[in-house]
């Protein structure tokens, strides 16, 4: 076994939003080397409502070279967008880095909003985010390459008996309007001084 790892989810919320905190330590066995992935670390798929809208098929290349096509959301159903706390929407947001990110969008008549929100002591704060209209919405802290189109890369080697920890919150809300920049700038705040044990 080359690595140990323990997760911990702390859930918590009110009437409108749920919060969830993932707190992941992987310990190493033996050396071992993340090599550079734009795979990420957390990852969520999300609803057709909350996918971006798209009136044409888009393909999409990984890091092998293989392409898929994912067909358009021209169905009215799919009403989403991204938004980072660098200010970056829509399609823009993929391959940014910034302290948060949320996909939002309305389901029914509800505004639903799912940010994650980074924490300054992950590497390679802020992170960059894997944010794509067809509702994938991911945090990427060891993919550089992908995103810098191959000027930059981040590799992050651990020694035996080191260990790195990895901790982002979840926030899903729910209700007239979804949740605004700044209070997602005030959360993570708060979240940035949270103490982990």
């Amino acid at each position: 076994m080359l690595l140990e790892e323990t997760t911990r989810f702390e859930f918590s919320g009110n009437d409108h939003q749920r919060f969830i905190d993932r707190i992941t330590v992987l310990k190493a066995n033996t050396d071992v080397l993340f090599t550079d992935a734009k795979d990420g670390l957390l990852g969520l798929r999300v609803a057709h409502e909350l996918q971006i809208p798209s009136k044409e098929d888009k393909k999409f290349t990984d890091d092998k070279g293989n392409v898929t096509v994912v067909k358009s959301t021209a169905d009215n159903i799919a009403n989403g967008n991204y938004l980072t706390s660098a200010g970056k929407e829509g399609d823009d947001a993929w391959s940014t880095r910034a302290v948060w990110c949320k996909m939002y969008g309305k389901m029914g008549n509800d505004s639903i909003s799912i940010a994650i929100i980074d924490h300054p002591q992950n590497p390679n704060y802020p992170t960059y985010w894997h944010a794509r209209g067809y509702g994938l919405f991911a945090a990427n802290p060891l993919g550089e390459k992908i995103f810098s189109n191959g000027k930059l890369a981040k590799n992050l080697q651990l020694k035996k008996g080191e260990s790195v920890s990895f901790r982002y919150r979840i926030i899903i809300d729910e209700g007239k309007r979804t949740i605004s920049a700044k209070k997602l700038d005030e959360l993570a705040r708060e979240f940035s001084v949270a103490n982990f044990q």
